[in-house]
């Protein structure tokens, strides 16, 4: 018998996809999933309910929560290998060794932010049962408006009848956000995501970089707030970051020193980026040059290939487990579903007050 907490779960789905609420909403209507996914909200009030345990951490009580993180998928309408990597990393995913409170993709989802691209992305998506599913965006997910109606990339006659509103809306839509940022508990843990706001068409100057209004940046902010006492935050953003005291430019977070000093304050933060498609094999992904802890991604549809890397076409995400004392994180090869033995880490967490009950 279903009840009364189901039936409320499916009802709000079925509204949600009936008002066009996205992804999120239409995979909870899918009965044979074991783990809804769920609509994030960046409602302080929502988003601070944090979610029930799955079966398989019940065994270890130290252990909150595991996700994966999934950075530049590129899904492209003119190369099908970057769908066939994520075909791997969502098989290796659904069918891992234990179990997986939540997916993050972690910007470029796609190569150009098309509408037949985003179809793509569900196609493969919709072929797994997956626990919940969270998002940010990349640089990529702008480059609609290098393309003309015919498909072809035009750099003389940008933006070819097209904004980069129109691709933050293609985004929100499929995911069912109100905004591009926004913040959910998942077992008493914070994940917070960041997306840049705008790209060439509104703000030439940015670049390839990731800006942040001030907006955003005030309600990170606020959103921070509530780590006075410890609990570990996980904040994703795409680009990486520049030099410490430094604000960055194309290719980076612009607004870096403001971002720095938001965090400042907080012990036990954790800054996940990706963009880089850096493989996780012969490079030090840890970076420990400032007071949070910052891990670089590599990539599921273009992670650059090593010489001597044992993957010639490499698929690579990160594995994140919270504990209760310290925080585990570990690049994974989908190509094999290997761990990379040189891409482990682990971080005790300093005084961390206990996770939400």
């Amino acid at each position: 018998m279903m009840s009364r907490r189901q039936f409320v779960k499916r009802m709000l789905a079925f509204l949600a996809v009936l008002s066009g609420g996205g992804y999120a909403a239409s995979r909870m209507l899918e009965k044979e999933m074991p783990t809804a996914a769920t609509l994030p909200t960046a409602n302080a009030a929502e988003s601070a309910q944090p979610k029930d345990k799955t079966s398989g951490q019940a065994a270890d009580p130290a252990l909150l929560l595991s996700f994966f993180l999934l950075s530049d998928l590129h899904i492209s309408v003119a190369d099908d290998a970057m769908e066939k990597k994520l075909h791997m990393a969502l098989k290796d995913v659904s069918s891992f060794e234990s179990d997986v409170d939540a997916i993050v993709l972690g910007g470029d989802l796609t190569d150009f932010g098309r509408s037949i691209e985003y179809k793509r992305l569900k196609a493969v998506m919709d072929a797994y049962k997956l626990p919940p599913v969270y998002a940010n965006m990349g640089n990529h997910d702008y480059y609609d408006i290098w393309l003309t109606s015919a498909g072809a990339f035009s750099t003389e006659t940008m933006p070819n009848g097209k904004t980069d509103a129109m691709s933050r809306e293609r985004f929100l839509k499929f995911f069912g956000y109100e905004k591009p940022y926004f913040d959910v508990w998942v077992n008493g843990v914070h994940l917070i995501l960041l997306s840049q706001e705008v790209y060439v068409q509104e703000k030439p100057e940015v670049g390839e970089g990731a800006w942040y209004s001030d907006e955003q940046l005030a309600w990170l902010e606020e959103t921070m707030k509530v780590h006075k006492d410890g609990r570990p935050a996980f904040v994703f953003i795409h680009q990486p970051l520049p030099e410490p005291g430094t604000d960055g430019g194309s290719h980076r977070l612009i607004r870096a020193k403001r971002f720095r000093a938001i965090l400042k304050p907080y012990r036990n933060v954790f800054v996940l980026s990706g963009h880089s498609h850096r493989n996780f094999e012969g490079e030090d992904h840890y970076n420990r040059q400032n007071t949070f802890h910052w891990f670089n991604n590599a990539s599921v549809g273009k992670t650059r290939p090593k010489a001597d890397g044992k993957a010639k076409a490499p698929s690579q995400g990160m594995y994140v487990q919270v504990y209760r004392d310290k925080v585990v994180v570990k690049g994974r090869e989908f190509s094999d579903r290997s761990w990379i033995d040189s891409a482990v880490w682990t971080v005790p967490l300093k005084g961390a007050a206990p996770a939400k009950a």
